[in-house]
């Protein structure tokens, strides 16, 4: 009988969320390494369980789910994880839930930018780094880390209280994208360089390295064959960003 799969990529922040959750919760799945640069979003293995070839995607028998925030829910509630995650207390899910709503429009939008312009589109087009797109991308990163400081951390321990939660995960795993590229968020910043060790603490440094390896070592990336369909597609996008 089939068990729980997880078809994942860390180069992926979304994939390490869910990849840290489960092996921090201790939930059997079957890892499947998708490589994305590689097309491998194309094959007949991955399309079977998602027909929108993206990661990360859960297969639980016949049930396929994708999207990260659904599948960190689905697994809390599947497995019953600490309260702490998810919490049960109706306020605390509230807080939890404006965390994530919040996320997608701000750190989400903006974290990953610095590695497109710094190492993406130069690998994909051949075209060199404009400094000043690299300095508009900062300065965007840098107001959304000020809210993610100012509204949602603040004197706490962690985003929504004083143990770690998904909020804080979801946070994490999208601010380590700009350090992968030599952007350093939490440099000249205690308040958010403490609230980090929190959450490698809470999470297990070793597990929190391991996750990050791909990308803390993103050098590596430059030797990577990327797929010529895959190339032909995102080139013409990604040029549109130097604009």
């Amino acid at each position: 009988m089939m068990g729980l799969e997880l078809y994942l990529d860390l180069f992926s922040q979304p994939c390490r969320a869910v990849y840290l959750f489960a092996k921090k919760n201790d939930i059997p799945f079957e890892f499947k390494h998708v490589e994305l640069f590689k097309g491998e979003g194309d094959t007949e293995g991955f399309s079977v369980a998602t027909a929108v070839k993206k990661v990360p995607v859960l297969r639980d028998e016949a049930f396929v789910l994708a999207e990260c925030t659904a599948i960190l829910l689905y697994l809390s509630r599947k497995y019953c994880t600490p309260d702490h995650w998810y919490p049960s207390d109706l306020q605390g899910r509230a807080k939890v839930d404006e965390y994530l709503s919040w996320h997608q429009a701000n750190l989400r939008a903006n974290a990953p930018k610095a590695m497109w312009i710094k190492v993406l589109i130069p690998l994909f087009t051949g075209q060199p780094l404009p400094s000043e797109k690299l300095q508009e991308v900062m300065e965007g990163l840098a107001a959304s880390v000020k809210q993610l400081e100012e509204t949602f951390l603040q004197d706490k321990p962690f985003l929504v209280g004083s143990e770690i939660s998904l909020a804080d995960l979801m946070a994490i795993v999208e601010l380590m994208q700009p350090v992968g590229v030599g952007c350093d968020v939490f440099e000249g910043r205690p308040r958010l360089a403490a609230w980090r060790s929190r959450v490698e603490e809470a999470i297990g440094k070793e597990l929190f390295l391991q996750a990050h390896e791909l990308i803390l070592n993103i050098e590596a990336l430059s030797s990577v064959q990327i797929d010529p369909r895959l190339k032909e597609q995102l080139a013409p996008v990604l040029l549109k960003m130097l604009k």
